[in-house]
């Protein structure tokens, strides 16, 4: 009986490590169980020298060493299959293989069509420089994301009735982009460009999720892949920038204008396209690479700490107000929702195991900071509405606004809390999830309504 419930003991302990070695995501499956072998390995070898099963398992995870060294050791040892996987170039008799060349085939023609997708309206008279350009804003999301979504549906291999169901809200977003009676310098019209993407990103990630939005991580996996997408998405656009630049001074050479080509084709399919790629391409490097998540919070959290402190100790120095223009509120709601998507991306990759330390005080520092910053513009905001009365803008920015404050407030509340060892770290991670779908609730109200209520102006 002891023998059995040491067995169990034992197994129980794997498997929480193999757990722990899934969540990190440097290795797919069949890596984790080659890993898995190696530690059983190692645990027979231990009991057979005479340790018990737990000393056993404790002493061959010490001997294996620090997961990240690991990680890239293994990397390092499977270079070959690494770089057949990220150049697209697998042995065709393996079944695996032939699964990443359908799925990369698959993704050049999604891309492909997210490109084509730009050009279609020209089919109908609508050029994207030739006074055309607000149907294209109010558009842009549509382009791509119904195909990204669809890629994910694909990829998790979701029932057919889900895809009406994850179609149903791009027709109803392609409706109210399209029907409303914008006037060329309409405000609302701004804000239907602004709000529309993040209203249906949303979408995605219920895609993205394979349907199951609520099980596990899997809200959390799909913050991680955002902050991972937009990365790549720079690192792409900085190159597509490069060949542009090529491009026209190589034809500047002999005296050929090719600015149409540059501004009609490369740069708007070119960035339509990158979407697909760069999606792509998170979801490969999740079984090859180290997830990038660590380095770029413990990077950027005392940066943007820093900047918001001396934005603040300025702002009492010289006693100025925050000015309430439309340009300079987009900018703030854009820096808090940076900090929003810190404080995210630092949690997907943290243990929620470890116990609280120096980072996650920085990490308070830095929401506390946001928190008082959107204090500071809400007070702005309310005092220019009381001046001045109403527009869509300014309501946009009121109501934008107090939803990150709620956020920033609740987590706060529960950084604070975590820090004092009064709460886990897991209800801060479930506070941030929860509060995901509010964002593209507030985006959908703002497509939706603000449009009529305003006048369309």
């Amino acid at each position: 009986m002891t023998n059995s419930a040491d067995h169990a003991s034992l197994e129980a302990q794997i498997a929480q490590w193999r757990e722990y070695v899934r969540r990190r995501r440097a290795f797919n499956g069949p890596d984790v169980e080659e890993l898995e072998d190696h530690l059983r390995d190692q645990v027979a070898a231990l009991t057979e020298n005479g340790l018990v099963d737990d000393e056993a398992f404790l002493v061959a995870v010490r001997r294996m060493g620090n997961l990240d060294a690991l990680s890239r050791e293994f990397a390092r040892e499977h270079s070959e299959r690494l770089w057949k996987q990220l150049v697209m170039m697998p042995d065709v008799g393996d079944k695996t293989a032939q699964a990443t060349r359908t799925e990369s085939l698959v993704v050049l023609g999604l891309a492909v069509a997210a490109a084509l997708a730009v050009r279609i309206p020209a089919l109908f008279g609508l050029q994207l420089h030739g006074g055309d350009e607000p149907f294209f804003v109010r558009n842009a999301s549509l382009f791509v994301l119904p195909l990204l979504a669809g890629f994910f549906a694909w990829k998790r291999g979701v029932e057919v009735a889900s895809y009406v169901w994850l179609a149903l809200p791009f027709a109803v977003a392609a409706v109210f982009a399209n029907v409303f009676p914008f006037s060329p310098a309409s405000d609302t019209q701004v804000l239907t460009a602004l709000h529309l993407p993040i209203a249906l990103w949303l979408v995605v990630g219920i895609a993205y999720a394979g349907g199951r939005w609520f099980a596990g991580g899997r809200r959390m996996d799909f913050v991680r892949f955002s902050g991972e997408l937009l990365i790549y998405y720079v690192l792409i656009a900085l190159g597509g920038g490069v060949l542009t630049a090529i491009t026209l001074m190589t034809f500047a050479s002999i005296e050929v204008d090719a600015a149409w080509l540059a501004e009609d084709w490369l740069i708007p399919c070119g960035a339509a396209g990158a979407v697909i790629v760069g999606s792509w391409l998170v979801e490969a490097k999740q079984t090859v690479i180290e997830n990038m998540a660590p380095v770029l919070t413990r990077l950027f959290t005392p940066l943007f700490t820093v900047v918001l402190l001396a934005f603040l100790a300025t702002m009492a120095w010289t006693g100025s107000p925050i000015n309430v223009e439309r340009e300079v509120l987009i900018g703030f709601d854009l820096l808090l929702a940076l900090v929003i998507g810190l404080v995210l991306y630092a949690q997907s990759a943290r243990d929620p195991e470890a116990p609280p330390g120096l980072f996650d005080v920085l990490q308070l520092l830095l929401v506390a900071s946001a928190l008082a910053v959107d204090a500071i513009a809400l007070a702005a905001i309310t005092a220019r509405i009381s001046e001045f009365g109403f527009t869509p803008n300014r309501v946009a920015a009121l109501g934008e606004n107090l939803v990150l404050l709620v956020n920033l407030a609740g987590s706060a509340w529960l950084c604070a809390r975590f820090l004092q060892n009064r709460s886990s770290f897991a209800a801060l991670e479930r506070w941030q999830v929860a509060y995901l779908p509010v964002y593209s609730v507030w985006a959908a109200f703002v497509v939706i309504v603000f449009p009529p209520l305003f006048g369309y102006r």
